[in-house]
């Protein structure tokens, strides 16, 4: 073993009892010591007796590349059903019952990336809501089984048709109901169709009551392979573990991505296993890529907000990902001899068979260690010597390298540095770490891991004060437009092809069905643009009712809401109706009632509505003629400019535009 490691330098030997810093000063070395004289409380690191269980990855709600940044194992994505599911609506590759378009969204594009980058990565799909016509008017995904297992099948089987994605994992219904026998059915669809490889996971919400269903239930247990929870604080629970299944945190941290974020993250990854037997644990969520001020702006394991101006900002959760990630790969198996430090923190080892072997050590303190959810009981860590003994076949391991991260000021801060490496020739296996509060090692017989380096993003820069938006796309990229985010509805480009003059692009808003919703989705549909922090603006937009008589389509500026909350979102909203009406409201549901009247306005003609905020006022025009004037708006302040029906119906958009002052 020792000649397929590298050979250490005679300067290294000499070095054998300390690794330093290097240039990161005196203050800020952590003492790492080869071990000759080893105390009864050492922690062994053994595979005499076996091993543990099998490691199954790390992964993100959508991914990454091997041996640069997070270098993620698993992408979980969406499978887009037309409904809010957090932070927008995605949509589904089904809108109706004899519709099928398998280029719509980005979760394709996403998958395809990801493969790129590691052709090893571990795809999984995801029901969160599902397209109305899927429930025969009612709220609900289990009306006729076979249709909705249908409706799935179809995704998988278009992945690989037009994407060549091989799907791996299948989920039910994230965080709702799961139904035993359409679980079933599915297990039979997918077969039918010769995607036996295919796997179930069930039922992404918590351990129970799938668990007990399972060991009620051979059939349910035999085509159930992984049982997923969401947010399980670490622990499992009894039935899930005499299930003999593989057991998954399916969705995780969705914490704010500064150093307790992080510090979460570096504390659930070890302690999954540790305390609760999983054997992988996915982030919500991959990217953020949403504006901020919708619900949980941020939590992503890193930042990309801003396409108009290219800036992201790599976040100290992807460091601590890869201290795992970078150094293991799935098919790998955990030690059984893993745990907890005596004052506080956690380790684990894992191995690949050969003789690789990664043992990673956190110390994250209570404080900094915080998750969004659920609720962490307090513990206690302190600064402390521990001292670890290779054993069993690890035992004549001649050298570990050394990777390090301490979260916490930013003096003092570390992201994925590389030490000196650890020799271990003359100390019998045995080494000592030097521990202080909110540090993270890794050591590891892998010599392949790398920080990486690429340009400095451009600048951060405010989204653009004027912008405008023609949708003239004949053959667009991606089925919505630019910085457009869809809070209830889908809007898309479309092609007219009744309008061959200036109104052949347009936007469209595509849903005429509410769908089976995850969230409280809104009556109506909205799609918000532009900056949060807009107070005096005006917003232009030719607009195009489609359906007589009862159809109506509105702009608004200063909406306040959006995510799971949209349907309490206020603003100024400035509606048209194909029976001849106006209206403007303080919110997006209708009850707030600014004023009200008769215009010439009918369905299927283009108009311009013209919607202006300044200070404490507001007024509106309809091609170019004012409709309404300094209507007092007092709240709220600010918010983003928007379009949107009046419910699910089809409507055209086009040339919008947007000034603001400020």
């Amino acid at each position: 073993m020792a000649e397929r490691l590298p050979h250490a330098s005679r300067q290294r030997r000499g070095k054998a009892m300390t690794a330093a810093a290097g240039s990161a000063g005196r203050a800020a070395v952590p003492l790492l010591l080869c071990a000759l004289l080893v105390p009864g409380g050492a922690y062994v690191l053994d595979d005499s007796d076996g091993l543990g269980r099998e490691f199954d990855g790390i992964g993100a709600v959508s991914g990454g590349g091997p041996n640069f940044g997070a270098s993620l194992h698993i992408l979980k994505v969406e499978i887009g059903g037309d409904g809010q599911t957090t932070d927008g609506t995605e949509p589904s590759h089904m809108h109706y019952a004899l519709d099928e378009n398998y280029f719509r969204g980005y979760e394709w594009w996403l998958m395809k990336e990801a493969k790129k980058r590691n052709p090893n990565i571990i795809l999984m799909g995801l029901p969160w809501s599902f397209p109305g016509w899927l429930g025969k008017g009612f709220n609900w995904p289990y009306v006729n089984l076979q249709l909705t297992a249908y409706y799935v099948m179809t995704w998988i089987v278009g992945a690989k048709h037009y994407h060549d994605l091989d799907i791996d994992y299948i989920g039910i219904w994230n965080e709702r109901s799961f139904d035993i026998n359409y679980i079933k059915v599915l297990r039979r669809m997918l077969n039918y169709q010769g995607l036996h490889r295919v796997k179930i996971i069930a039922s992404d919400n918590l351990w129970e009551p799938i668990s007990a269903s399972m060991l009620l239930d051979t059939e349910l247990l035999n085509v159930i392979d992984v049982i997923g929870a969401h947010y399980p604080g670490t622990r499992t629970v009894r039935d899930a573990r005499l299930t003999k299944k593989k057991l998954w945190s399916s969705e995780d941290f969705s914490t704010l991505n500064n150093d307790v974020g992080a510090g979460c993250l570096g504390r659930i990854l070890n302690q999954n296993y540790i305390n609760g037997y999983m054997t992988a644990t996915i982030a919500w969520n991959l990217v953020a890529s949403y504006y901020e001020q919708l619900p949980y702006g941020r939590c992503g394991l890193m930042t990309a907000q801003e396409p108009w101006s290219g800036h992201y900002a790599v976040e100290p959760p992807i460091w601590v990902a890869a201290h795992t990630t970078q150094f293991t790969q799935p098919g790998w198996y955990y030690l059984k001899t893993v745990g907890h430090l005596e004052k506080g923190g956690s380790y684990v080892a894992l191995t690949d068979g050969l003789g690789n072997l990664t043992i990673i050590v956190e110390t994250m303190s209570h404080k900094h260690s915080r998750c969004i959810r659920p609720f962490l009981p307090y513990f206690n860590v302190s600064h402390q010597f521990a001292t670890f003994l290779l054993k069993g076949s690890f035992s004549e391991i001649p050298e570990l390298q050394v990777w390090y991260t301490r979260l916490g000021k930013p003096s003092k801060r570390f992201l994925f540095k590389q030490l000196d490496s650890l020799w271990l020739l003359d100390s019998g296996g045995a080494f000592t770490l030097e521990l202080q509060e909110d540090e993270l090692f890794t050591l590891t017989t892998l010599t392949t891991g790398g920080k990486g380096s690429c340009p400095p993003p451009p600048e951060s820069q405010p989204f653009p004060q004027v912008y405008d938006d023609d949708f003239d796309v004949d053959y667009p990229f991606f089925s919505e437009a630019p910085n457009f985010a869809d809070q209830t509805g889908v809007f898309e480009y479309f092609t007219n092809i009744e309008d061959p003059g200036e109104h052949r692009f347009t936007l469209r808003q595509v849903l005429n069905q509410r769908p089976i919703t995850w969230a409280a989705d809104a009556y109506n549909t909205i799609s918000v643009i532009g900056d949060y922090k807009w107070s005096n603006l005006t917003v232009r937009c030719d607009v195009y009712i489609e359906t007589p008589e009862k159809g109506g389509v509105f702009i608004a500026g200063r909406v306040n809401k959006g995510g799971v909350l949209i349907r309490s979102a206020r603003g100024v909203f400035f509606w048209i109706f194909a029976n001849g009406t106006y209206r403007v409201t303080g919110d997006l549901a209708g009850w707030i009632i600014y004023a009200l009247g008769h215009v010439d306005v009918t369905a299927k003609r283009w108009y311009t509505l013209t919607l202006i905020i300044k200070g404490p006022f507001s007024s509106g025009m309809l091609n170019g003629k004012s409709v309404w004037k300094n209507i007092p708006v007092s709240f709220p302040k600010n918010g983003w400019a928007a379009i949107g029906t009046h419910s699910f119906e089809f409507a055209q958009f086009d040339n919008f535009h947007v000034e603001a002052t400020s």
